[in-house]
């Protein structure tokens, strides 16, 4: 895997709010796919929401992700 803070805390706040944003959207996605396979005892989810609710997860994954590449690529340019 690709490290692009080794050993330290990144230094600009807004790499730390999209490294928050990819973290808390990462946990979001994975609690959202755990609720499309439910149990067999628990009713069936609103398949409709949860897949809004993944889009809306991947989109600020991507979100994040191309905030990262802006940041880094300018900071690396300066």
């Amino acid at each position: 895997s690709v490290c692009f803070f080794p050993s330290q805390k990144p230094k600009s706040e807004l790499v730390r709010a999209s490294l928050r944003l990819l973290t808390s959207s990462a946990y979001r996605l994975q609690s959202e796919c755990r609720k499309a396979l439910p149990a067999e005892p628990s009713p069936a989810p609103d398949i409709q929401l949860v897949t809004q609710q993944v889009i809306q997860c991947a989109y600020d994954i991507a979100k994040a992700a191309k905030q990262l590449v802006t940041i880094t690529t300018k900071e690396n340019n300066n």
